[in-house]
């Protein structure tokens, strides 16, 4: 009689099947790895139920594991801002499990990721993107975490505080009666609008979300670039406010590092960089990485340290 298939698992007979989800505010990425190795990549909107509705969040999920597939599936691991509770845990796993019977299916708050595929097991990782948020783990397997409290409370640093201060710059100059600069231009452009003061109600408008925002930030990133001086320091000082997040769970921690920054803008704007490692050193930090891969790479290396 052949033996059940769990067991040919266990004995490395039969290649182990596990997906990665990486899911963010603008997207969820899923990764589809076969005996170690990807097989499959691809990504759908997001499907963070902190940012989008339960039905949106469904569909989403639906139309990506239709994509690297579902069904004889051993393990799922995914990653996702606003994890908090083990409530929120169980919530997105109830969305994900239909689409993959049998699998062991685990949440994890998504900086677990990124210091995953920064290849480390311990130390601080802070996420720049839509949102913003650090977390670390040390030796000893205390967690600390700083930030992450959504775009009403927090996300210093990120993508959508970019974007809103991008707005509030506008809405300063126009209130003081100045022509629009060069981030206003660029904002105005970037939103379609012809007037700072349209931005007020675009801005408070329910066909604008936070992911809308968060996008706003490339006028930022564009206009620092030509050399314009206040997108310059509104860059400074999120890598500054990303820092100051770092430092915190460090310090719970009582860590050396590492530090590895990641998300979209921690992976992409030097400027954003150079501030969040000179915001470091000044608390004595110095062994600083910005993650040179996905942190949907870094589901494997979670999976093996986990009981």
């Amino acid at each position: 009689m052949a033996a059940p298939r769990e067991q040919l698992r266990a004995r490395g007979a039969v290649p182990v099947t596990v997906i990665g989800l990486d899911i963010g505010g603008s997207k969820t990425r899923g990764v589809r790895f076969e005996d170690g190795k990807p097989v499959r990549d691809e990504s759908t909107g997001s499907s963070n139920v902190q940012n989008v509705s339960r039905e949106t969040a469904a569909r989403n999920l639906a139309e990506l594991f239709a994509m690297i597939g579902g069904g004889d599936v051993d393990r799922v691991l995914a990653g996702a801002g606003g994890i908090d509770t083990d409530a929120d845990a169980r919530a997105l796993a109830e969305l994900i499990e239909p689409h993959v019977p049998g699998a062991q299916v685990t949440v994890v708050h998504d900086s677990r990721l990124l210091l995953a595929a920064g290849g480390a097991s311990t130390g601080v990782a802070v996420i720049a993107g839509t949102g913003s948020a650090a977390w670390g783990k040390n030796a000893q397997g205390e967690e600390a975490r700083a930030g992450g409290w959504g775009f009403l409370l927090g996300d210093e640093g990120s993508g959508y505080w970019l974007g809103r201060e991008a707005v509030r710059h506008s809405l300063r100059r126009m209130n003081k009666g100045l022509d629009p600069d060069g981030l206003t231009a660029a904002l105005l452009e970037s939103c379609g609008v012809d007037d700072p003061n349209k931005l007020i109600a675009l801005f408070h408008s329910e066909d604008t979300d936070r992911r809308y925002w968060a996008q706003r930030a490339s006028a930022v990133i564009e206009t620092a670039r030509e050399g314009l001086e206040i997108s310059r320091q509104l860059l400074d000082q999120a890598g500054r406010d990303l820092a100051e997040l770092a430092a915190q769970a460090v310090r719970q921690l009582g860590l050396p590092g590492p530090v590895i920054l990641g998300g979209g803008l921690g992976m992409n704007v030097e400027p954003l960089q150079s501030a969040f490692r000179t915001g470091l050193a000044a608390h004595g930090i110095t062994d600083v990485r910005v993650l040179d891969q996905e942190p949907v790479f870094g589901v494997l290396r979670i999976l093996s340290e986990l009981p």
